[in-house]
């Protein structure tokens, strides 16, 4: 039942406050939720914003400086530096993710056994700990006794310092990533592929269309939504990148706590925050760092939103043909 909305100033009638008590167990039901949300989501967000005006080492009471921390933020040159490392780790994983994704897709939508052991073993990697595979990671591409290097050494190659050379580090970081959501993602456009009418392909297939002209010319344009929302939620989590980073690099930050490694080039703008807030206890910093985070997702999922929607098509205008006339025609 839906309940009765009252205009400001009505009085309450009797069949009102009827349907309101029959309401109330659908509110309760639902109240934990935003209280939790509340209490765990917006009032931290809303608090954050105000301590990125203030100045607070975590001790005492916090002093307020207005604009001064975004201002020392926009001279920050660390700052920039961990933009850029941050863009470069998102292009260097997102797009090969979303490419790899997509054939995973086709590949498990066309497969006529053993389906949904492969969906369960591709999505593993997403529901495994972060930090468990950073761990990992860090073996395979360690310097001197990782498994990359020995495999590249027998095949008479010289290894690569993956964790000591800055463009290397970003790749791991970025291998990781892939990695871990390329399953995931690979299950969203499996379910959009799975939702396209088989008629279609029939009609295709019946036209001459092959394997290859059917994928590019009806799979791909019709899984576009789905592309889309992936590209937006691949973007999201992207440019928080945050525990790949910090556990591949720690063993080469020891003097500098959650520096990013050789260079920084491991320092993303997430890490940054945690360095500022939770190394040097500069907690208002490290909460205007948050913001500008915030602020950044927000442009680049504006942007990919734009880009992937594109404009849509105008539905053609066609005279409607009377009965009579049909039949001329004919």
């Amino acid at each position: 039942m839906i309940p009765t909305v009252l205009s400001p100033g009505a009085r309450p009638t009797a069949r009102s406050r009827a349907g309101l008590r029959k309401s109330w167990p659908y509110y309760v039901a639902i109240a934990p939720f935003f209280v939790l949300f509340a209490i765990f989501g917006l009032f931290p967000a809303g608090y954050s914003l105000v301590l990125s005006f203030q100045d607070w080492n975590g001790l005492g009471s916090p002093e307020w400086v207005g604009l001064d921390n975004f201002r020392a933020l926009v001279a920050d040159q660390t700052f920039w530096l961990s933009i850029k490392n941050t863009l470069i780790i998102f292009a260097l994983s997102t797009f090969p993710m979303m490419v790899i994704a997509v054939i995973v897709a086709a590949m498990l939508n066309s497969a006529k056994r053993f389906g949904t052991f492969y969906r369960i073993a591709f999505f593993v990697p997403n529901v495994t700990s972060v930090v468990a595979m950073a761990v990992l990671f860090g073996s395979i591409f360690g310097d001197s006794f990782g498994l990359l290097n020995a495999g590249l050494r027998t095949l008479g190659f010289d290894g690569v310092a993956w964790l000591s050379t800055p463009w290397a580090i970003q790749v791991t970081i970025a291998v990781l990533i892939t990695y871990q959501w390329t399953g995931y993602n690979a299950i969203l456009f499996l379910a959009g592929m799975q939702s396209i009418s088989g008629e279609v392909y029939e009609a295709a297939k019946l036209d001459g269309a092959g394997v290859i002209r059917s994928f590019w010319s009806i799979t791909l344009p019709l899984l576009r939504p789905t592309i889309l929302f992936v590209l937006v939620v691949s973007t999201i989590t992207g440019l928080q990148s945050f525990t790949e980073a910090q556990v591949l690099t720690a063993s080469s930050s020891t003097t500098n706590p959650n520096s990013g490694g050789a260079g920084q080039a491991g320092l993303t703008t997430v890490l940054y925050f945690y360095q500022q807030a939770f190394n040097y206890n500069r907690f208002g910093y490290g909460a205007a760092i948050a913001w500008a985070v915030f602020l950044l997702v927000v442009i680049f999922v504006i942007i990919n939103w734009r880009l992937g929607s594109g404009k849509k098509e105008k539905p053609v205008d066609v005279d409607p043909v009377s009965p009579r006339e049909e039949v001329v025609a004919r």
